[in-house]
Formats: C-alpha cells, structure tokens, sequence
C-alpha cells in the first residue's frame, strides 16, 4: 500500500460485533471509545491533582495556544507542550496514584457507547493513544477490559520525577502509531479490526483487516454501570470533568466560593442548632429532614445512638442542626484544628477496642451521639461494610441515611489536606444534605434481644441501603486507602509518628 493512500472506512454503526470473541481489536482514544476528541480535562486533572491550582492555571491560559497549534502547526507538537506543562517535575509516584483514583471516574463518564458494543465483543482488546501510557493503563484494564495500551512514554529522571518530554519515536501519532503496530504484532497477523475518529488514525486502521471510523456525532455517554467494574472509589477536589469552560468558571468562582465557605463555616459555630438551621437558609445551604427523630434523653437516662452512612465530615454536625440540639459524635480521623472549631463535642477513636467502647459509654452516659461505622466516606451510591463495635454498647439506636449534593467541589480528600475538607463542602454555590431519621430498631433486633453484632450492624446497612438506593459492599476503609493513596488508611497517633521519626534518625 502506497503510505497517504487508504482504502475508505465505513462508520462504526455498521460494524458487527457477533462471532468476534476470538479475534482482536485495536482502537484509538480520544473521539474514539471516548466521547469527547480532546484530552485536555484528563491533562488539567493531572496537572491539579498531582500539581497544583497554578500549574492547572497555567495550562489553562496556554488551551487556546495549544488548539490553534494542533489545527495548524502539528497534532504532535501540541500534545508534547499539554505533556510538558502538566508533567514537568511532578513525581511519578504522585502521578500513577492521580492516573489510578482521579482519572478512572472522569474516563467512565465519556466512553462512547457505540464502540463500546463493538470493542467489548472482542476476545483480545488493545488500545493505541497518543496520550501518556501511565494516564490511559489504570482504567482501560479495569473498566475496558483492554489487554494492553500503547501509548506515549514518558521521560522519567533517576530520581523518579518527569521531565515533561517523551522516550523516541515522540506522540504517537500517524505514522508513529503505524511503527507501534507493526512493533506490536505479526505482519502476518495483524489485529482483526482497527476503530479511530480522524484522519491520523488511518494509518493505524490500514493495517488491519478490517477499519471503522467514529463518526463525529453528538451522542450520550454510556451509562456507568454497564461498564466491566462499578466506580467505588475516587479521588480529586473537582466534581465535573474540568473541560476549559468548566476549569475557567471553576476558577473565577474560587475567590466567591472560599469567602462564602468561610461565612457558612464560622457564622454557624457560636450559633444554637435550631438558630444554625435558619442561617443555613440565609447562606444557601439547603437541608432536607425527613422522619421523626426521637426526643432528647430524660436526666438518668441514656443517649440514642444515631447510626448514619457517611458521605462527609460535616455528617455529625449537620445531623445535629437537623435535631435542633446539641449532641456529640465520634470518629475515627479528624485533625486537631477541625475539632477545636467543631461546634459539637467530637472525640476522636483510637481503633483499640476497649479504649474506644469505654469512650463511647461515657458519651452515651452524657446524651446523644452520633457515630459513621464506615470509618470512612464514600462518595458514590455505596455503603462500605459496618463495624460492630456500636452494636455491642447500646439497644437504642437510631440508623440515619444521610444523602449530600456537591456540585463543584468534592469535600472529602484521602491524599489532600483533611482540614480543607469543610471549606470544599461550603464551597459548593449550594450544599445540599438530605437527612432522613429511621425509626428506632426495636429490641428483638438488637444485641439485648438476641441478635449477634455483626448481625445488628448489617441489618442497619441494608436498611440504609434500601432508604438511599445504594449498594451494600463489605470494602473497608482499609480498602479505600489502599486503592486511592497506597497505605492502610491508619492515622498514626504522636507516640508512633516519634516513633517513626526515631527510627529514621538512626
């Protein structure tokens, strides 16, 4: 075949996906099993999340220089310059960590649903991107199911960090994804269908046997759910995928939104919680109370455990605006600043078992309180499992579904700075936090009426499920941190951080 002259390539509605489990696709990125054409929000995600706000800055103002490079200079040389702004210097350790829990969810929010009918009927799948490999591997083996990515590789430093350039042959682009092929597979055996969306694609579909082209049509995105794995955990302050528009508005809002966070944080901590409710209205954050919750405990009698799925730090304390009282809440990460300011007495668990039963006795003893057996958030649809320990120390218990709408700004981070996470949750224009008040469970159900607290602990999970729509799971926190940040997730107490500085010392 004479190279720049290619048989024509029909559109993907046309390609069947039957009888195809044994043969092998290979297809473009971007505009192709993606819905959008351009890569920059995956880059400013890596830029911020691995960076910081100026570098994400940075490669905002320099988007439109970049689009006019890559229409009229050259494909290649635009993606090497959104490279080198959004790599330069960064660790890769900290890269690999934002390509494994940010990127994932952003991915499976624009896979185009046409090519994926056609590339998940496929026995072997590869995927062959000009972006950076390290950005694309994470998701495209999880949620795609692809054997392999072949993408651009990235010039790493011997001390780990990335240069901002490429290993040779440079973006693979054109001809560079035709070597890649070629380098890839047998001559003699080529993948059995190529799919791309734009003409420096055809190289790479020539050599296959058979070509499909992604038209460039409005469609909506696949629904996440029919993907290979569900989306449990992520990563990332920024809740909408950060496409210039959304990165310009994000950031003009960033001044109004971190005075009125400050305005929503501090107003409300010298205020009664029946006051508090009302400056709630004033400043915009709308809470939503359903059920009847029970009245305050008696003198002489013990507190309600109230047992609520946790979505946010701000759980416990918006939980309490909802009752109209004072009460106290238990958890198990909270830095020392954030509990000084806490408007309700919040004590913080130790994860020794007798320790931590006694403190939560004592508390009872004193009134309400509140406790998130997850130990942790989650962000989507999910409740992780719950630990027993609450189920062991009281039969009056109160389960709380707790349901939260951020629409700019996530509010909980496992690898930024825990202190800013009630400043990101007021940040949102409006926060909305659904609380709904289940009915006390009745004694049988309990430990006092026979019930084992494991037993007690999933019955309230399901409950909570049920009222949410979510999905139970028995992920843990542990769980979480280890995918999201690479470590357990313990918070080491000052006796082990001595310990540790000790040891590195010597």
């Amino acid at each position: 075949m004479v190279m720049g002259v290619h048989r024509p390539f029909e559109p993907i509605s046309k390609c069947s996906s039957e009888g195809r489990s044994n043969q092998t696709v290979a297809a473009d990125l971007d505009g192709t099993l993606l819905v959008s054409r351009s890569a920059f929000p995956y880059f400013l995600l890596i830029a911020l999340e691995a960076g910081s706000l100026i570098r994400a800055l940075l490669l905002l103002v320099a988007c439109p220089f970049l689009y006019f490079a890559y229409l009229f200079i050259s494909e290649s040389f635009a993606i090497q310059c959104f490279i080198f702004i959004a790599f330069a210097g960064l660790k890769m350790r900290d890269i690999e960590l934002v390509c494994r829990s940010v990127l994932p969810k952003f991915y499976a929010e624009d896979v185009h649903p046409e090519t994926w009918r056609v590339f998940n009927a496929f026995g072997k799948r590869y995927i062959i991107t000009a972006n950076p490999r390290v950005m694309v591997e994470p998701f495209a083996k999880t949620f795609l199911g692809a054997d392999k990515v072949i993408g651009t590789e990235l010039n790493v430093t011997k001390s780990g960090r990335a240069t901002g350039l490429v290993k040779k042959p440079g973006v693979l682009v054109g001809e560079h994804k035709r070597n890649a092929i070629l380098k890839e597979f047998d001559t003699n055996n080529p993948p059995d269908l190529g799919l791309g969306d734009r003409e420096s694609d055809h190289d790479l579909m020539s050599l296959c046997k058979e070509g499909y082209m992604v038209p460039r049509t409005k469609c909506d995105p696949l629904p996440r759910n029919k993907l290979l794995s569900p989306i449990i955990f992520h990563e990332g302050r920024l809740v909408q995928r950060p496409t210039p528009v959304v990165a310009l508005l994000t950031y003009l809002w960033l001044p109004i939104g971190f005075i009125l966070s400050l305005l929503r944080v501090y107003t409300n901590i010298p205020l009664p919680e029946r006051i508090a409710r009302y400056n709630y209205m004033l400043l915009g954050i709308k809470l939503i109370v359903k059920g009847t919750p029970p009245p305050p405990p008696r003198k002489g009698q013990s507190g309600v455990l109230f047992v609520c799925n946790h979505r946010t730090v701000l759980d416990p304390v918006v939980t309490a605006v909802a009752l109209g009282r004072k009460i106290s809440c238990v958890t198990y990460s909270i830095s020392k600043f954030t509990e000084i300011i806490s408007p309700i007495k919040a004590v913080a668990l130790s994860r020794e078992r007798e320790k931590d039963a006694a403190n939560i006795k004592r508390l009872l003893e004193e009134g309400d309180l509140v406790i998130c057996p997850e130990g942790t958030t989650c962000r989507e649809p999910f409740l992780l499992r719950f630990s027993a320990l609450f189920a062991e120390l009281t039969d009056r218990i109160v389960p709380v579904a707790i349901n939260t709408k951020q629409s700019v700004f996530h509010g909980t981070t496992v690898r930024g700075h825990k202190l800013l996470d009630p400043y990101f949750v007021f940040m949102n224009p409006m926060p909305t936090y659904e609380i709904t008040f289940l009915t006390q469970l009745p004694t049988e159900l309990t430990v006092k009426g026979g019930k084992s607290a494991i037993e007690v602990a999933n019955y309230i999970q399901r409950v909570l499920a049920g009222t949410l729509g979510f999905e139970g799971t028995n992920f843990t926190r542990k769980d979480k941190y280890a995918m999201l940040a690479g470590t357990d997730g313990r918070v080491p107490v000052k006796k082990e951080k001595e310990n540790e500085n000790g040891k590195e010392k010597a």
